[in-house]
């Protein structure tokens, strides 16, 4: 296992198991990089790496897809697990598992660096030199409201008192060389803080770093628990203290070893329109909302920077990976902590974020004596859908563990085999309901409240499966592997 602690040594090891993408040919600054690196999700590629993009200074590069699964077979699961510091083989509830349980181990704070040591302050822009026009910043889907200045960059702010600090990846439009908008939901962690700045009366500072060390993207992209600072926690995973270097012209502490930092300050006011955006469910945006302007003010950048995107939409992409795992290990860690016995919990890619599977042991009922299948289903949907991170998905399925939950083949088969008709499901009316899940009507949008459901689909009995594992005694499976050609 092995900790990258800048996006370029990750890119180069990505590189050596022969999962990037040169593209050296002059792509155009508008569709194109986005159009290669959807397709590159859709045929499982390597990642792109854009080395010349039109109408920006040469040595300026776009990387796409960091986080989506690797052009490697053998191990799918590569851009993440290497993202994180686990060894680049290792499995989808490997990963949860680790998620989990860095969750209860003490944090290691990040350490500061002097600015003469931060690569990401070898070059520094103020005034009018500081313009998101100097950066290739493509168009991600055809029907968008504007160019994306933020797909999978990470966001700092922090509250007015400076005891909470929140890394997290929000969607960010270019309006113009100095100003972008910003999704910010007031449930959000994000939006929370903004809050705070708001009663105040003062506009938010706030930093949005483009190519850090990969953890950091990837941890500013999952729920971990609120008030909890990312950088403590990606420091667990590391190993070691993340470091930082306080920003040029605002109170922040940045990654030092960012591509590109963009300082500003957000309005307090809702003030310009955003959207639409083409996001995880896999259509096209329909429809803008008003909300707060970022100003750009300050702009840092390595030598010859790296511009990473993730272009949402059909599976699969990072929304479909790194972001579904990370909710799944909060799902997996809130049924622990009510002591309910949890194998793993998984999201397929291929639900687009839309189910959960709760997987659990063959001696479930030994732990819980005197427990239904119903009731056990019950409890996991009163402690799921209280969490903040279900507010994305509407459909939780309580399965055995006698499949590989992340072969979506046996995933068809155990669901369509297993969930009754019309019964053995538990609905949970009323619940919070937000646009970006797909499968509701625009009445229960409006109203913010719908049904979520847990489908019960366990067995009674378990049943052997007529498979080449379970349907032959053991020596003439033997007999068969030992002649297979």
């Amino acid at each position: 296992m092995k900790y990258y602690d800048d996006l370029r040594s990750f890119i180069d090891a990505l590189d050596e198991m022969g999962d990037i993408m040169h593209v050296r040919r002059e792509v155009d600054g508008d569709f194109e990089p986005s159009a290669i690196t959807r397709r590159s999700y859709e045929r499982q590629s390597p990642a792109p790496l854009f080395h010349k993009v039109a109408g920006v200074a040469p040595g300026f590069r776009l990387f796409g897809a960091p986080a989506s699964l690797s052009s490697r077979s053998d191990m799918p699961y590569a851009r993440v697990a290497m993202s994180l510091g686990l060894a680049p083989e290792s499995t989808g509830p490997q990963i949860i598992e680790a998620l989990s349980a860095a969750r209860s181990q003490p944090g290691i704070p990040p350490v500061r660096v002097g600015s003469a040591d931060a690569l990401c302050h070898q070059n520094i822009l103020r005034g009018d030199d500081a313009s998101l026009d100097r950066f290739p910043i493509p168009f991600a889907h055809d029907k968008d409201g504007g160019r994306y200045a933020n797909t999978w960059g990470t966001l700092i702010v922090k509250t007015p008192d400076g005891k909470w600090v929140n890394w997290s990846i929000a969607r960010v439009m270019k309006v113009d060389g100095k100003r972008m908008v910003g999704l910010i939901v007031p449930s959000q962690h994000i939006g929370q803080i903004w809050g705070e700045w708001v009663k105040l009366g003062q506009p938010m500072p706030y930093a949005l770093v483009q190519g850090p060390a990969p953890a950091i993207s990837c941890v500013s992209g999952i729920p971990i628990p609120a008030h909890a600072d990312e950088s403590d926690y990606i420091g667990t995973l590391a190993g070691a203290p993340v470091p930082v270097v306080r920003a040029i012209d605002i109170d922040l502490d940045v990654p030092a070893t960012a591509e590109i930092v963009i300082e500003g300050h957000v309005s307090i006011e809702r003030d310009c329109q955003e959207g639409p955006y083409g996001e995880y469910g896999g259509y096209l945006g329909e429809g803008s909302s008003a909300q707060p302007t970022f100003h750009v003010e300050t702009i840092t950048h390595r030598d010859d920077p790296i511009w990473p995107m993730s272009i949402t939409g059909r599976p699969t992409d990072e929304s479909h990976t790194l972001w579904a795992m990370g909710l799944a290990a909060d799902a997996l860690t809130s049924l622990r902590e009510a002591n309910l016995p949890i194998t793993t919990a998984w999201i397929p890619e291929d639900s687009t974020v839309h189910w959960l599977l709760v997987v659990v042991p063959q001696n479930w009922r030994e732990r819980l004596p005197g427990v239904s299948s119903e009731a056990l289903s019950r409890r996991i949907g009163e402690v799921l859908f209280k969490t903040d991170a279900m507010v994305f998905i509407p459909k939780v399925y309580v399965v055995d563990d006698d499949f590989d939950p992340t072969n979506l083949r046996e995933v068809v088969w155990v669901l369509s085999t297993r969930v009754h008709p019309v019964g053995r499901r538990v609905v949970f009316d009323d619940q919070r309901v937000i646009r970006l899940p797909q499968c509701y009507d625009e009445a229960e949008y409006i109203a913010g409240k719908g049904a979520k459901v847990v489908f019960d689909t366990l067995q009674e009995k378990r049943h052997l499966h007529a498979s080449f594992d379970q349907g032959y005694p053991e020596a003439v499976r033997q007999r068969v592997l030992d002649n297979w050609e």
